[in-house]
């Protein structure tokens, strides 16, 4: 028997394995459903099908449930915790940036927020060993950062990914977040810059959204500066945008819109600086 690929055949099997990753437990299965299939359609076919499309396809999918369906995507989380305690059905509370962003509101240190969190499971669940670990409430995707670095390595390994993307954007996240520390208006933008790498789904967007190869700048050069534009704009978004907590989603939209615009100057520059170097 062969297999025949379609576009929309491959489209739903690489969304349809990241959304579910990116949206909290609870959301409706026919969210996802819908949501998948507006990515693949609007963002993808639309653009002419496999490797035409401008915007991350999953990041797209998890946009159109955001301001579509907001009191889905954004309430209290539903895990399951198996680490050092008995194992639960499940569990409903306050995401580690919600808990951030609250402690800045009322201006007590976020790391001592974080880390004496109240929750039925103890009081040190937002700690940095385990928001590193991914024993925390949040989307399946981005709990764990240690997860994502495993599989950066794996991408990169199987030359996937740029690991100049994935380098930069960490790097622009920790130097906005200590941008921030130096201004410190409120405890929030005084919270550590590596508190930026554990929290939410920057480590999982950079890894596996930002390094998309089709939506992502293409120069090397490009690479560096689409990575760390979208550190940059993750914090920035977080800390200045109550409306948005997380910073991700927006940043890595938003520099899918520029990857072109930065290709298109860092070519430039270099047909201007070989013409200068060029003998007649």
């Amino acid at each position: 028997a062969v297999i025949r690929k379609h576009p929309i055949n491959e489209g739903f099997l690489v969304t349809g394995m990241l959304i579910p990753s990116v949206v909290p437990a609870t959301t409706p299965l026919w969210q996802v459903a819908l949501a998948t299939v507006f990515a693949v359609v609007i963002a993808k076919e639309v653009f002419g099908g496999t490797g035409m499309n401008i915007l991350n396809v999953a990041m797209t999918a998890r946009a159109f449930l955001y301001f579509a369906y907001p009191a889905q995507i954004s309430g209290d989380q539903v895990w399951t915790y198996l680490g050092d305690k008995a194992a639960v059905d499940g569990f409903s509370g306050a995401t580690a940036l919600a808990v951030a962003y609250n402690a800045g509101v009322d201006g007590v240190p976020v790391t001592e927020a974080l880390a004496s969190h109240n929750t039925a499971l103890g009081s040190d669940m937002f700690s940095f060993a385990n928001m590193f670990m991914g024993w925390i409430p949040g989307s399946i995707g981005e709990t764990s950062t240690l997860m994502a670095l495993v599989g950066a390595l794996i991408l990169i390994g199987t030359g996937v990914a740029s690991w100049k993307i994935i380098v930069s954007g960490f790097a622009g996240a920790y130097i906005m977040g200590f941008v921030m520390n130096l201004f410190a208006v409120n405890e929030y933008m005084a919270m550590p810059p590596q508190y930026h790498w554990v929290m939410g789904g920057l480590a999982f967007g950079i890894v596996f959204m930002a390094t998309d190869p089709v939506s992502a700048s293409q120069t090397e050069t490009g690479k560096w500066i689409y990575g760390l534009l979208i550190g940059f704009l993750t914090v920035i978004i977080r800390v200045t945008n109550p409306a948005y907590p997380e910073g991700i989603m927006l940043a890595v939209l938003f520099m899918n819109v520029f990857a072109p615009l930065i290709d298109y100057y860092v070519v430039k520059a270099n047909k201007t600086r070989r013409l200068q170097r060029a003998t007649v």
